[in-house]
């Protein structure tokens, strides 16, 4: 049974990709990946504003003594308890890639262009294989327009890509007022892939502190049927991988996925539910299923239940709402 797909122009031997988060930080959880069957690992993310504040602490830290006796070095902190972000991250790449034969993708989400331009080559020196990039704008200021925020997401993309020779998948959120649009501007200014969706936290508030508080809530299976949709739409309109993250949580998800067009399938709330081990389980039922029903290769399977090859491609569109809408029983 051949489960190869190839990814950002990575060989893998499977689609299964555990995804940005906590599990990733811990170096003795990439071997874990590996033994359990993961054909990639894409880091924990790098967030700009952790650098900048980490950087404005030893700033503080190494100036705040500066007219102590020049003998008192006890002022002065520890290297290891002020080390900044950045180099932390860049060292985690680097033992992960020592630590397994699997692809090692990085995670960066910066602020400015400066910040995502540098980060990015330092990532890929530090020998991540690929890079993504996590872009997040949260459009709160009325003078800014939907078309000034497109143009930053494509200018992040065209500068990063011209500063890096690694290939880029980008991971968006579902809020784009014509997604198929935006994807085609993204081929267009050099990304290799797309990631869908990035399903962002949203606050909660405390009614006993009354304060807003952040709340994580694990993605359900409920949430994979947007991704589902739009990499059904874009799969051969598109030359970008595609990626599919948020609610994949069984072999039936993946093969789901793969039949709308994805290139892999990133999971991070079923692995933290059931244990990294859970890979190995989907895996073991992908195989027999596509055993049962005749396939040999996730190849002959992927887009074939997207938007270019149904029968009825309206199911992927509004044409369908209040059929469907009639049919709950």
């Amino acid at each position: 049974m051949n489960l190869e797909t190839n990814y950002l122009g990575l060989k893998l031997k499977n689609p299964i990709v555990p995804s940005a988060g906590p599990l990733s930080q811990e170096i003795s959880n990439f071997k874990k990946f590996e033994d359990a069957g993961a054909a990639a690992v894409v880091m924990y993310s790098l967030f700009e504003e952790q650098i900048e504040h980490e950087a404005l602490e030893l700033d503080y830290q190494t100036s705040v003594t500066a007219d102590s006796n020049p003998e008192a070095t006890s002022y002065f902190p520890e290297d290891l308890e002020f080390k900044l972000g950045p180099e932390q991250y860049l060292e985690h790449i680097r033992k992960a890639k020592e630590a397994v034969d699997i692809p090692i993708i990085g995670s960066l989400n910066g602020k400015s262009l400066g910040g995502w331009t540098d980060y990015a080559k330092k990532i890929e020196q530090a020998g991540a294989d690929a890079l993504e990039l996590n872009i997040y704008r949260l459009a709160t200021n009325q003078g800014q327009s939907g078309f000034d925020i497109e143009k930053d997401y494509l200018d992040i993309v065209k500068q990063v890509k011209s500063s890096v020779s690694i290939p880029i998948a980008v991971k968006l959120g579902p809020y784009f007022s014509s997604m198929a649009w935006m994807a085609k501007q993204f081929e267009e200014a050099g990304a290799d892939g797309l990631v869908l969706f990035n399903r962002f936290y949203q606050p909660d508030i405390n009614l006993e502190s009354l304060e807003v508080t952040p709340d994580v809530l694990l993605s359900t299976p409920m949430d994979m049927r947007l991704p589902l949709r739009w990499i059904g739409i874009l799969y051969g309109k598109v030359k970008l991988d595609l990626a599919a993250t948020s609610g994949i949580d069984t072999d039936q998800d993946v093969l789901k996925m793969i039949m709308a067009g994805a290139k892999v399938t990133q999971m991070l709330s079923s692995l933290l539910r059931n244990g990294i081990e859970h890979i190995t389980d989907v895996l073991t039922k992908m195989i027999y299923w596509m055993e049962v029903n005749e396939y040999e290769s996730l190849d002959q399977m992927r887009g074939s239940i997207s938007h270019q090859n149904v029968a009825d491609p309206s199911v992927f569109e509004r044409a369908n709402y209040m059929k469907v809408l009639n049919s709950y029983k």
